[in-house]
């Protein structure tokens, strides 16, 4: 089975083509399980897998390190869009993709028939409790810098769907953030019933933000592209940046956009090709 190492701004996948190629998986969950580890398999953060489409182009899913199957992934539909255009599935500069976050356009900014870089249509933020989804409270009502306990801490938190839920706390410093304890504590709150990914954000002026990421059924990773939108989506209705913000990751930088026109969030950002391979057995 061949495969294709790539990373977007550090968030790393295993490609497969399963549009053309039989892959003879029987379980994608064990198999992300099994090859993502980074000591006894290939490593990654998750498996993006390529199929075909009845209502869209192309289709992309993911799986996740853990084996769960995510919505959507920004960073992973850039990497998505740069090997389905560079292995000629899809020679256009703009691919309609199904996710399970609905049909996603990515548009790709070429160098001598390189993609270079991605930029993607996020679509709208949902901001309302019961789209995170989340329980208690008003289901109609925002989750906009509310108060939130957990492991005795007591925090303010920001919800946004990008198609995927993400919990976004405001820090004064990113890098003296219990990340992992607060971040695993958060995702499997019994508030948050899909679980939830969790950004902490240190602002650094109006256009510019600081992020580390814990990603629901990953960890933390170097970089989360729905989380960036998220935590510009956030910031900017706390007043704390404008609508045009980079994101600084471990991984790099994500420029995003969001529209005050059509309400959409837009994410550009580059998608590598590490390397490929075979596996054996």
């Amino acid at each position: 089975m061949k495969f294709t190492k790539m990373h977007g701004t550090g968030n790393d996948f295993i490609v497969l083509d399963a549009l053309r190629n039989e892959l003879g998986i029987s379980d994608y969950s064990a198999f992300a399980r099994k090859f993502c580890d980074r000591n006894f398999g290939i490593g990654a953060d998750g498996v993006i897998l390529i199929e075909p489409s009845s209502v869209a182009e192309i289709k992309m899913r993911i799986i996740n390190a853990d084996g769960s199957e995510p919505e959507m992934c920004g960073n992973g539909i850039r990497c998505f869009a740069k090997y389905v255009y560079e292995n000629g599935i899809i020679k256009k500069e703009m691919i309609s993709v199904e996710t399970g976050a609905g049909i996603i356009v990515p548009a790709l900014i070429l160098e001598n028939g390189i993609v270079k870089a991605v930029e993607v249509d996020m679509g709208e933020p949902r901001l309302l409790r019961k789209e995170i989804p989340m329980t208690d409270g008003d289901p109609d009502a925002r989750v906009i810098d509310e108060a939130f306990k957990i492991q005795n801490s007591k925090l303010k938190i920001s919800c946004v769907s990008m198609g995927n839920p993400h919990c976004v706390i405001i820090v004064d410093n990113v890098h003296q953030v219990d990340v992992a304890g607060i971040g695993s504590a958060i995702e499997t709150s019994a508030q948050f019933p899909q679980r939830t990914n969790v950004e902490f954000v240190q602002v650094i002026d109006r256009n510019t933000i600081q992020m580390r990421v814990w990603e629901r059924g990953v960890g933390e990773t170097l970089a989360c592209g729905t989380g960036a939108c998220a935590a510009v989506v956030v910031t900017a209705l706390l007043n704390k940046t404008d609508r045009q913000v980079m994101v600084q990751l471990a991984g790099g930088n994500l420029q995003i956009t969001w529209d005050p026109e059509d309400n959409h969030v837009e994410m550009t950002g580059e998608a590598e090709t590490v390397y490929s391979g075979e596996l054996l057995g």
